[in-house]
């Protein structure tokens, strides 16, 4: 639960979008309601529906908003490609909660079945968005024949961590799982 002097301060919208992106990273897309969403922000659920008129809408701007987060963050402060990298490792550790949560991209595969396509359009946005970043990263470190799939391969090795670390609470199996990533890179 989020806290409420995280709360504090923030809109209405905001306070919504940020405890349903959290909700989104520790119970799973499926894992809440709209009821979950109302009781943490304290409002009605009906209120919900002036702000988001379906669940969906409002996974859709939570997935919005945490690739326009990762587009801000990789534009922050320009960084040499080695010191990017363990940034980029390091954002998933920290900011994604490793341990805790996962990526909210990440949090919504286990349903792909069952959510509609917009709302799997803007999971592949924020893929996409990482690849691309990772493609001009790798691209400084490494040969150009193998970057594409480079990048592919750490975006999946880094959600793949967070997920393990999720199912054993522990940050240390994110750590592990990205010393064994950064072996394997070889740059």
């Amino acid at each position: 639960m989020i806290a409420a002097n995280t709360l504090a301060g923030a809109t209405t919208r905001e306070q919504i979008l940020r405890v349903a992106r959290e909700l989104i990273q520790t119970r799973s897309y499926l894992g809440f309601s709209f009821q979950d969403v109302a009781d943490q922000v304290g409002i009605r659920k009906a209120s919900l529906y002036h702000h988001f008129p379906t669940k969906e809408a409002l996974g859709i701007e939570v997935l919005r908003e945490a690739t326009q987060a990762f587009k801000d963050w990789t534009a922050a402060k320009p960084r040499a490609p080695e010191a990017a990298l363990e940034s980029y490792f390091r954002m998933y550790r920290n900011g994604l909660h490793a341990g805790a949560g996962v990526c909210p991209a990440g949090a919504l595969a286990p349903g792909w079945d069952c959510i509609d396509e917009d709302l799997r359009r803007a999971v592949r946005d924020l893929r996409n968005t990482q690849i691309l970043w990772l493609g001009g990263v790798l691209g400084a470190l490494m040969p150009a024949g193998e970057v594409g799939a480079s990048a592919a391969y750490v975006f999946a090795a880094c959600q793949g961590a967070l997920l393990s670390a999720r199912m054993t609470g522990q940050v240390e199996d994110f750590d592990e799982a990205i010393e064994q990533l950064n072996l394997s890179l070889a740059r």
